[in-house]
């Protein structure tokens, strides 16, 4: 059987349905079904996914196969409006759109009015007997194809607008009549001309010219900026559908109009339908946010019918597709037509709040609802809000509708370019514009909030900004913006390129200067209802890596279950430890060392006790000590003169210690497991220390679980040395004390050959925690210090698909954990595995621990929510069917 190229839908048929997502992409799959349920859609016809490869692989050319399907597909649209393409006396006109799988609003190209010319410009004008609704769809067709198919420059077509409204001495599009639009058609073929053009005024060229305009559109700068933002291009889309569907007018008067609607608040997730609407105006109108629609609710009053079948039709798609839905509808004459559904963009509040909803409502399962959330949005949504004294003091300086929540603050820039340069330097930055644009998602990207002037809660900047978690204030008509001058201006006050400007998105409100910031801390509400939710379909459990009490009690907080990582190097370092630590350094003899590690023993046991009372009855990991010891010396001239004096030595004897230290690589040199084959009483006394803490918490009726954690093993006799030592030091003190305590001894993987001899090494340990930051380091040759130089170069060139210290290389690093997981459970079925590098808390390294069968990730306690997410996902998507035993 013949492959298929075109689809068609209309009368409450449709050739598709919304199964065929990947072949009619979102909008087309979405409109067959709406059709199916006898929703009052335009018919039309959609031209699919795969034609959209054909098109990229075969020198941008259609085939003829192409033409013959869609032109029996034009045929069948004809029959079903009763009109006919390019006749004068009843003349079909079609919009033509774009579609992918997954929703890219605005990214693609659309042109509406297509099948205008002047001939049937004037049928239409006598059929409707409204000329000027006649001619301004031609004119606005001109536009749309003259810019986005023809590569004319949009301005250029304002430029000539511009020049009636001002001879006719008025503002807005709506005061031109037909004479006027008839003399800005007249200027459009100038404009035309003048790019050495023709406009085309045959219909079915027309068509072409705009199938193959969207086609293009699937590779533009601002599409392939918005896949790459969303890590889309891993995702195998074919590329844009083409819908081509009949026109519904919402510019033919005061009977008429057009709006974006959705089932539920995207900012809020209220279970409210929310949308804006504008009489007599198209699509573009709304979301160019040109002119300030009305808001939904006073639709009721103009048209208390067409009001009545929006909600509730609106509320049968939500029942039918089980999310909330984004919905495009047009009235024409009084007539209602629906132009698109798909599940709408919203902010990560709300898609919290809608997701915890829909499950107790009945909607959804639990599964379906932690997948509803991005893990990352899950870090949005503990945004920063403002420090309330510093707010109040703070110079107001605008205010505008509150378009995606959370506080931010940066320093002004007026365009997209910009923002993104000063973003690659580290700068925090607010995008400033009168309304953003489709070619703006870059700078979107990089800053930190964005202020518009005009648009309202569904123009281009608000619902970007929702879907991106970027705080917005959006149609701040107080705030006169210059793109040019670059220069916003209000209250009395300027704000110029490089001022500083801090916006809160939740009331719409912008201040001046620079406002501190606060992190929440702890989990309420529906984001702690999702991540119950996440925490009982998981298959992995979720850690923290935590050093001081203040983190653990942060992540257990945010719900970790358990420290995998607990560094026990950076106690050393508060007040006066440092001293000691010092001093054991630079000690002579295992008695001095001994003497001075006495010292640190019971701070070192209170540490540890603290860690076990915020861990209570979970695990903590606590990694001996790591780095080298000249990391723990001072360097500079006065530093060493300070520390000799303090320790009783000369600063010549202190910079010998120091030079010996000194190391060509420190990362390969005297460290981890080594130190304590060197000087044991270091790791000794660390391990009587957290057994003294663990000892003295069971005394006082705490459950608690240590698990000591030798870091750097690459050869199973480092590790059994070491834990035929420490099994000593236990076996001891719990006589001594004469109680029992639970604990493991373990290792970090971070030695490449550790993971081809993890058989070897997991006969003897209770854990493997992997350690992926320094296991990427030393098994790609890369140092995590210096790599930022050329790892552009190697993601430009694909010699990577992306950062490596962000993301596992699977086929690497990830080969090698693999192999050390098979090994170890085929040595020891009961050994625990877990992650804690930094990878912990990227949600597709936490997919990769999922599929390799972890037991647990470990990551910092702020990323906790994250990962618990991700864990949540990669279980819905990737069932193994192993509940964690934390």
């Amino acid at each position: 059987m013949a492959k298929k190229y075109v689809y068609s839908w209309g009368d409450g048929k449709a050739e598709g349905s919304g199964k065929l997502k990947d072949l009619l992409g979102g909008k087309g799959a979405n409109l067959a079904e709406m059709s199916r349920l006898g929703v009052p859609v335009p018919p039309g016809f959609t031209i699919t996914t795969e034609m959209c490869r054909f098109y990229w692989e075969n020198g941008q050319k259609l085939p003829e196969i192409l033409k013959e399907e869609a032109g029996i597909a034009l045929k069948n649209l004809e029959k079903l409006s009763g009109k006919k393409f390019g006749d004068a006396n009843n003349p079909l006109l079609v919009s033509v759109r774009s579609g992918a799988a997954i929703s890219m609003p605005g990214m693609m190209d659309t042109i509406l009015n297509l099948g205008l010319n002047d001939e049937v410009a004037d049928g239409l004008a006598k059929l409707t007997n409204n000329p000027r609704f006649a001619w301004d769809s031609y004119r606005r067709f001109m536009q749309m194809l003259g810019d986005v198919a023809l590569g004319i420059e949009h301005e250029k077509f304002e430029e000539k607008l511009n020049e009636i409204k001002a001879k006719k001495g008025v503002k807005n599009d709506l005061d031109l009549d037909s004479d006027d639009l008839h003399e800005v058609v007249k200027l459009y073929k100038e404009v035309y001309r003048s790019e050495g053009k023709e406009f085309p005024q045959e219909p079915v060229e027309q068509l072409w010219v705009a199938v193959e305009a969207v086609f293009a559109s699937w590779n533009n700068k601002r599409a392939i900026k918005y896949r790459e933002i969303n890590g889309m291009d891993k995702m195998g889309l074919l590329g844009t559908a083409v819908n081509v569907q009949m026109m519904a007018f919402g510019n033919m008067g005061e009977s008429s109009g057009t709006g974006v609607a959705f089932t539920r608040n995207p900012n809020t997730g209220e279970d409210k339908t929310y949308g804006e609407f504008l009489l007599n105006a198209q699509g573009e109108d709304v979301v160019a946010g040109i002119r300030t629609p009305q808001p939904l609710d006073q639709l009721k009053e103009i048209n208390p019918e067409v009001h009545k079948e929006l909600i509730d039709t609106m509320n049968r798609l939500e029942t039918v597709f089980k999310d909330m839905q984004d919905i495009e509808f047009t009235i024409e004459n009084g007539k209602l037509y629906f132009l698109q559904t798909r599940n709408g963009k919203r902010t990560a509040a709300a898609a919290v709040k809608i997701a915890v909803d829909m499950v107790n409502e009945g909607l959804i399962t639990k599964g379906t609802a932690v997948t509803r959330v991005k893990p990352a949005d899950i870090e949005k949504l503990l945004h920063p809000t403002f420090d309330i004294e510093e707010l109040n003091k703070a110079e107001y300086f605008g205010k505008g509708l509150p378009a995606s929540p959370g506080a931010a603050t940066g320093m002004a820039v007026f365009n997209a370019d910009d923002a993104e340069a000063k973003a690659k330097e580290g700068l925090p930055v607010i995008l400033i514009r009168p309304e953003t644009s489709p070619e703006d998602i870059g700078g979107m990207d990089a800053a930190e909030a964005i202020l518009t002037s005009t648009g309202g809660m569904t123009s281009h900047a608000a619902v970007v900004a929702r879907g991106m978690g970027k705080t917005a204030v959006v149609g701040a008509e107080n705030i006169v913006i210059n793109d040019k001058a670059k220069t916003a201006i209000s209250n009395g006050i300027t704000i110029k390129e490089g001022d500083w400007l801090s916006i809160e998105g939740t009331e719409g409100k912008v201040f001046a200067g620079k406002i501190k910031t606060i992190k929440p801390t702890g989990l309420e509400g529906d984001i702690k209802t999702l991540l119950d939710f996440a925490d009982e379909v998981s298959d992995l459990g979720v850690r923290a890596n935590a050093d001081i009490p203040r983190d653990a009690k942060i992540a257990r907080e945010f719900g970790a279950r358990g420290i995998g990582l607990c560094r026990t190097e950076h106690m050393f370092f508060e007040g006066d430890r440092i001293k000691k630590m010092r001093r054991m350094i630079v000690s002579k003899t295992k008695e001095q060392r001994e003497a001075a590690l006495a010292e640190l023993l019971p701070v070192q046991k209170e540490d540890f006790k603290g860690l076990f009372e915020s861990m209570e009855g979970y695990a903590v990991t606590i990694r001996l000590l790591d780095p080298p010891l000249h990391e723990f010396v001072p360097h500079e001239d006065a530093a060493i003169k300070d520390v000799a004096e303090s320790v009783g030595i000369t600063e010549e004897e202190l910079r010998k210690v120091i030079d010996d230290l000194e190391e060509f690589n420190p990362m390969m040199g005297h460290r981890g497991v080594r130190l304590a084959v060197t000087y044991p009483e270091i790791a000794e006394m660390q391990i009587k220390a957290i057994m003294l803490a663990a000892i003295e918490m069971v005394k006082e009726g705490k459950k608690v679980k240590p698990e000591i954690m030798i870091p750097l093993v690459g050869n199973v006799k480092e590790f059994t040395l070491l834990r035929n030592s420490a099994e000593e030091i236990i076996k001891n003190l719990l006589k001594e004390h004469q109680v029992d305590v639970e604990y493991k001894i373990g290792t970090m993987i971070e030695v490449p050959r550790a993971t081809v001899t993890a058989d070897q090494i997991g006969e003897n340990a209770d854990f493997f925690s992997f350690g992926t930051n320094d296991l990427t380091q030393l098994s790609l040759g890369f140092s995590r210090d210096d790599y930022g130089k050329y790892i552009g170069d190697y993601l430009e060139k694909g010699i990577y698909d992306s950062d490596p210290f962000q993301h596992i290389d699977r086929n690497g690093v990830g080969r090698l954990i693999k192999t050390a997981v098979d090994l170890g459970r085929g040595a020891n079925p009961h050994i625990k595995l877990g992650v804690c590098g930094e990878h912990g808390g990227d949600p597709e390294s936490v997919e990769f621990c999922h599929l390799v069968g972890l037991d647990y990730v470990s990551c910092s306690p702020y990323r906790v929510p994250v990962a618990r997410l991700a864990a949540a996902q990669a279980a819905v998507e990737f069932r193994r069917g192993k509940k964690v035993n934390y």
